[in-house]
């Protein structure tokens, strides 16, 4: 496949879903701030993951933007609140300046609050899928955005900062942070494409694995990464004092534990033949980019 040409007209796709699901203005500047992180661009990886493992049980990907983009408003509301300076204190963000260096620090918080409601109003108008399929989506979806998923690795991530922590314990960190949306992602395009227990399963099992992946491949471009092609300062967990699979491992065994990791995510599509052949390249795009 042209996995190129396949994965931009997945992300124009997206783009375009957003930009006129967020001209819809409310009543207030709120929406400008909304509007500045959510169009800041990315890769869209979340969004696009969905569409993808849609198509691995059969279906068609966009049918299933208004949950794919969903999604991405929740991820673009974390980003915001991840980079305020009680949190992570970041100045830039996709090689621009951070929401609350824009719009003030409170703007900020309403903006990720705006958008992570609105996430659950744009997901609930999907059309044409089992009513039954897409309450369970939104359910897991809700799950893996809070206390038991992201939001939960947050709480830990500021826990645990500044202490020397085990490897069992980081990965129980990234795995609500990181990897949650990921499940949910993968999970919610299966889901709403009538996917087996079989094909479930196998799919749930590949996207922790590829989560795992993308937070080590992460923290060695915090290492290695150059800003300017990261869109955002690098070293930025060291000088953080969190503890990451590089400074727990050491840089040539997080490199080897991040190919071993994609192997066994990879070999998890093995059932599904070429139509995960997106889910595949997907993959080794994430953990082999350079931002």
């Amino acid at each position: 496949m042209d996995f190129a040409a396949y994965y931009e007209n997945q992300r124009k796709l997206v783009e375009n879903y957003l930009k006129n699901r967020i001209a819809k203005k409310g009543i207030s500047k709120v929406d400008d701030a909304m509007e500045y992180s959510l169009m800041a661009g990315g890769k869209r990886i979340r969004p696009i993951l969905l569409m993808a493992a849609a198509e691995a049980v059969g279906s068609k990907g966009y049918n299933y933007l208004p949950v794919a983009c969903g999604l991405e408003m929740i991820h673009t509301y974390s980003l915001i609140h991840d980079d305020l300076p009680c949190m992570d204190n970041d100045d830039y963000r996709r090689g621009r300046l951070t929401n609350h260096k824009v719009y003030g620090e409170a703007m900020a918080v309403l903006a990720g609050d705006g958008l992570l409601t609105l996430a659950f109003e744009v997901m609930l108008e999907q059309k044409n899928v089992e009513p039954r399929a897409l309450i369970e989506t939104v359910r897991e979806m809700a799950m893996c955005a809070g206390n038991f998923g992201m939001v939960g690795g947050q709480g830990l991530d500021i826990e645990f900062e500044g202490k020397q922590i085990t490897p069992e314990q980081l990965r129980k960190l990234h795995a609500g942070k990181t990897g949650a949306l990921f499940i949910a992602a993968i999970r919610g395009g299966a889901h709403l494409a009538g996917a087996t227990d079989e094909e479930l399963l196998a799919l749930t099992k590949f996207a922790d694995l590829l989560g795992l992946a993308f937070q080590i491949t992460d923290d060695i471009l915090d290492v290695e990464g150059m800003a300017e092609e990261l869109g955002k300062p690098v070293g930025s967990d060291e000088k953080n004092h969190k503890s990451t699979y590089v400074s727990l491992y050491g840089l040539k065994a997080a490199h080897e534990l991040a190919e071993k990791t994609v192997n066994e995510a990879l070999e998890c599509l093995a059932g599904f033949g070429e139509k995960a052949e997106p889910l595949r390249q997907i993959t080794k795009m994430m953990t082999k980019r350079k931002n």
